[in-house]
């Protein structure tokens, strides 16, 4: 995506949260300890000035805090704002490569919470340096990450106004939904998206239900045929770029009314990638090419 063709409304309403009243709490200066996660104990000997962010949502997450001078670290697909780019890549998030963590001198590390990243945090704590697994698997994660990394830095002020701002967004009244979709992740066999991942929200958001919302899970295998009996009116597909997918060609695939009417629409780049801070920007530009679609 272009960074500069969206207009960072909660970075901005975050900032002017912060410079409201005079009995804003100061920034941190001593120890800062707070819970994972994972119900691990974290603790900080100062706020953290050297950060490793393994994750984009919260590269994007300190950025708009205001503390993107101290992301010392991010992951390849830390693309968001531009300026994270300036920040040293130490590879991938998941199952990270602790040394090259570890060779930025981090003070504090930022982790997906997961599996692999349990096992990263375990070695970072036996190298003294600390970390937190955050889950970031919903939109609201994102507040509760906000807050997170807000303590982290030592300006909980900040991290609670962002996170503030988040919640009144989410707590708004949806839309009456006027399309239905299905988000299809892979085509062999068909993967699609279920109640448990941020995408269904943003699609309720957008003025959209999704047809396999019944899905307690992020994603889910299933039938072709189940797909084509659900009937969505459009076929939602995360790509990087707005050509057709390959299953479109596919004569199994014509049974899906949507994918023979070409009735696609692609959400293209990091704004839709992972839950992050420009939900508005995302949620208004899902809403446009819903709309483009029908």
């Amino acid at each position: 995506m272009r960074p500069a063709a969206h207009s960072p409304h909660l970075a901005g309403l975050l900032l002017a949260l912060a410079a409201c009243g005079s009995g804003a709490r100061p920034p941190a200066r001593g120890p800062i300890a707070f819970p994972d996660d994972a119900g691990r104990a974290v603790t900080l000997a100062a706020p953290a000035r050297r950060i490793v962010s393994l994750a984009p949502s919260f590269t994007e997450i300190l950025f708009a805090l205001g503390a993107g001078d101290r992301v010392v670290g991010r992951t390849t697909w830390c693309d968001y704002p531009a300026a994270a780019l300036a920040v040293p890549s130490v590879g991938d998030g998941l199952n990270p490569n602790v040394e090259a963590v570890a060779a930025q001198h981090p003070d504090f590390v930022a982790l997906y919470r997961s599996t692999l990243d349990e096992t990263a945090a375990a070695q970072l704590a036996r190298l003294g340096i600390p970390a937190a697994l955050v889950r970031q698997d919903r939109l609201a994660d994102v507040a509760h990450a906000a807050r997170l990394l807000g303590r982290a830095i030592g300006d909980a002020t900040r991290g609670d106004s962002l996170a503030a701002a988040i919640d009144t967004f989410l707590a708004a009244p949806p839309p009456v939904p006027t399309t239905r979709v299905a988000f299809v992740v892979w085509d062999n066999p068909p993967i699609v998206i279920g109640a448990g991942s941020y995408l269904d929200e943003l699609a309720r958001l957008a003025g959209a239900s999704n047809v396999f919302h019944d899905l307690g899970s992020a994603s889910a295998e299933v039938s072709l045929e189940t797909l084509a009996a659900r009937d969505p009116d459009v076929i939602v597909v995360l790509a990087d770029s707005t050509q057709a997918p390959a299953f479109a060609a596919k004569r199994e695939w014509q049974s899906v009314r949507a994918v023979h009417e070409r009735r696609f629409v692609y959400l293209v780049g990091s704004l839709f990638g992972r839950p992050n801070p420009r939900m508005r920007a995302a949620v208004a530009e899902f809403r446009r090419r819903l709309q483009a679609a029908r």
